[in-house]
């Protein structure tokens, strides 16, 4: 009796792979044509954000050293804010908070574009704003 429940189970679970191996690419494709689309986002000049925005800029182009052990490490876009791109795409960098005792709220988040994307983050990943770093 158990040889019948289970024969169907592996068909299903077959299926399920098989179907999955077809539509796994054409997600993956549509969101390679969504991945660097930022023309839903507020621009904003690096000059307007914080200067420690600035800081954390300078440091990315120079390659670090970064404060926190966390910084220049793959940021997963868990909230699915920014355009979908493939997996390590996205790195985040800590934008330090005067007075605060921990990394805080604000991040600079990268993406591996050419020119290099930059999104900043007042509220940990809440919203974001594409930043102009040559302004």
């Amino acid at each position: 009796m158990s040889h019948i429940t289970l024969r169907p189970a592996k068909t299903l679970l077959a299926l399920l792979i098989t179907l999955f191996a077809l539509i796994a690419p054409v997600t993956s494709a549509s969101a390679q044509a969504a991945c660097g689309n930022t023309s839903g986002f507020t621009k904003r000049a690096l000059s307007s954000l914080p200067a420690q925005a600035t800081d954390t800029v300078r440091l990315i182009q120079r390659g670090g050293p970064y404060p926190f052990p966390q910084d220049n490490q793959t940021f997963g876009n868990r909230e699915r804010i920014l355009p979908l791109c493939a997996s390590g795409y996205y790195k985040e960098y800590t934008v330090k908070t005067p007075g605060s005792s921990t990394r805080g709220a604000r991040r600079i988040v990268t993406g591996n574009a050419s020119p290099k994307l930059y999104f900043y983050t007042a509220d940990h990943y809440a919203s974001f704003v594409l930043v102009d770093i040559s302004r």
